[in-house]
């Protein structure tokens, strides 16, 4: 590069600045969009591959033409609405640019032109008395985010995050510029993560503090006890929270709150409770960590003997992750409606009042964020016969489309996606489609992409299996007691109805080799993880 500053005296391609156009300086000023400056940068890199030499070569002079032209009618575009164009939006436009052209020599060089600046304004903000406020503010967020980990390089995230920060910056933004930053570094050490989880927490406190209405603290941190008591007040006045959660001793609970434990946080598990679990008002969160876990805490505790010392006792288990709840009691723990329970199993009847009853049931279940198990054994088979319509069954199968769309439909709560299983025991006449629901391939209108599907095992199909013989599959409505027997009770009558089958006394049946429907349930195991292989007997 040493030859390239003294060939840059050489006459560079020119153009006329389209009107309107401005861009915003690293240091927040606004300066009129320069061609020439582009031009500069490309010849430079040029140069860097070619050498000095080639400085008046008329193919640079062109491609150079070429590129700038290109990248004025890419900021053209995107900024036609007269917004002020970044300065690394328009870096990024040029390396874009080389890379479109092949030029990837060029481009390297170009990155490591950008690199060295970007180094040499790092080390100039590194000095405290060159630093401008903005840059100040981004050191001391990154040193209060990095307390305590000497893994961590902090130079190295304030050099790639001060590229993105300019005069007049919001706090917000430079919090969530340092965090989009470090989150970047994860992969070279765990320890980013950590990092990354407390810049998050220092946006989510911003959040916090404007939704509750509550000044920040020193050093810019919320004063946990004080946001404690108002979000349940908040959550309350606002019939996000049960009232009975004001009767504890307020006092004593945020006395109990411990901040420390937030450093425990990675930034995936932090993201996670951000985005599902903390409680909202319009979108805006009013819970900080410790504050969310006291909450469920308090849920908990509502009917204990001594809540207040039952409610600290159970803090202290959630909020140091030696005990988690499940995601319905972390959900709804302490709210007007305190739904706990993570799973719901039901038996769907035989008629079509009972099967859409199921449907309703489980939409209500699913709201309140309460995965649910299925079992559709007892309903009739495909052909079947339908005694009040004298028509024939459509089977399982069509219902389970159904049920698998509303859970879709009705998800848990807007929280996360619908949880439902299917059940089926092997001997029903559906199996065979039954573990095909999850395929991507075939009839659309008979899939399931979304539903689990579980099929029940007893020990004779095993026994049928090893001794490679045959199994007979039936329509339940033929043998009504098959599903609620087990063990010697449903060999005995399993082996009772295939003898009435083969006298005529059964319409409906087939029997099919019990090795082949095992290889299929296998078969569907490894394409598609499904269906859950179960087993009916100890």
């Amino acid at each position: 590069m040493t030859n390239t500053s003294s060939a840059f005296s050489v006459n560079t391609p020119h153009h006329t600045a389209p009107p309107n156009l401005r861009v915003i300086k690293r240091d927040g000023t606004q300066v009129d969009y320069q061609h020439d400056k582009i031009a500069q940068a490309l010849t430079k890199a040029m140069l860097a591959v070619e050498g000095g030499s080639a400085s008046q070569a008329s193919h640079i002079k062109d491609a150079v033409d070429d590129l700038v032209a290109q990248i004025d009618q890419r900021l053209r575009r995107l900024y036609s609405d007269g917004r002020a164009i970044p300065i690394e939006d328009i870096q990024d436009q040029a390396e874009l640019a080389l890379m479109r052209a092949g030029l990837h020599a060029v481009a390297r060089a170009y990155v490591l032109y950008r690199e060295a600046h970007a180094q040499q304004r790092a080390d100039q903000a590194s000095t405290p008395e060159q630093a401008s406020p903005e840059l100040k503010r981004l050191q001391h967020l990154l040193r209060d985010a990095c307390a305590g980990q000497t893994e961590i390089a902090i130079d190295d995230i304030l050099a790639q995050a001060q590229r993105h920060v300019f005069k007049g910056i919001e706090q917000a933004d430079l919090i969530r510029v340092a965090m989009l930053t470090t989150r970047g570094f994860i992969e070279r050490d765990p320890a980013y993560s950590q990092v990354c989880a407390q810049l998050l927490l220092r946006q989510l406190q911003l959040e916090v503090a404007d939704t509750l209405r509550q000044p920040l603290a020193t050093g810019d941190h919320l004063d946990d006890a004080s946001v404690f008591k108002a979000a349940l007040q908040f959550g309350v006045e606002h019939e996000h929270l049960d009232p009975r959660l004001l009767s504890f001793n307020l006092d004593t609970l945020a006395e109990a709150l411990d901040v420390e434990r937030n450093r425990a946080f990675n930034y995936l598990g932090l993201q996670t409770l951000y985005d599902r679990y903390f409680l909202h008002h319009q979108q805006q969160r009013f819970e900080l960590p410790q504050t969310f876990f006291m909450r469920v805490a308090m849920g908990l505790a509502l009917n204990e003997d001594d809540p207040n010392a039952r409610a600290i006792e159970f803090y202290q288990v959630l909020s140091s992750f030696d005990y988690m709840c499940s995601t319905p009691t972390l959900f709804n723990a302490g709210t007007l409606r305190p739904q706990l329970s993570s799973c719901y199993l039901t038996t769907v009847p035989d008629s079509l009042d009972g099967i859409y009853d199921a449907l309703k049931n489980n939409a209500l279940l699913s709201k309140w964020a309460g995965g649910l198990g299925n079992d559709w054994t007892p309903v009739r088979a495909l052909g079947a016969h339908i005694r009040g319509t004298n028509g024939q069954s459509q089977g399982v199968v069509p219902f389970l489309k159904v049920v698998n769309d509303t859970a879709v439909a009705v998800n848990q709560g807007g929280k996360r996606k619908g949880a439902v299983c299917a059940y089926l025991e092997t001997w029903h006449l559906d199996i065979e489609e039954f573990l095909e629901c999850r395929k991507n391939t075939g009839d659309e209108r008979r899939r399931t992409h979304d539903m689990n599907t579980a099929n029940w095992i007893p020990d004779l199909f095993m026994k049928r299996v090893f001794a490679n013989a045959e199994w007979t599959l039936f329509s339940p409505d033929e043998v009504p007691d098959l599903h609620d027997l087990y063990g010697q009770d449903f060999e005995a009558r399993y082996c009772d109805y295939e003898a009435r089958a083969e006298r005529g006394d059964i319409a409906l049946f087939k029997r099919v080799p019990a090795v082949e429907l095992w290889r299929k349930m296998l078969t569907m195991l490894f394409e598609t993880g499904h269906p859950w292989i179960t087993f009916k007997d100890p």
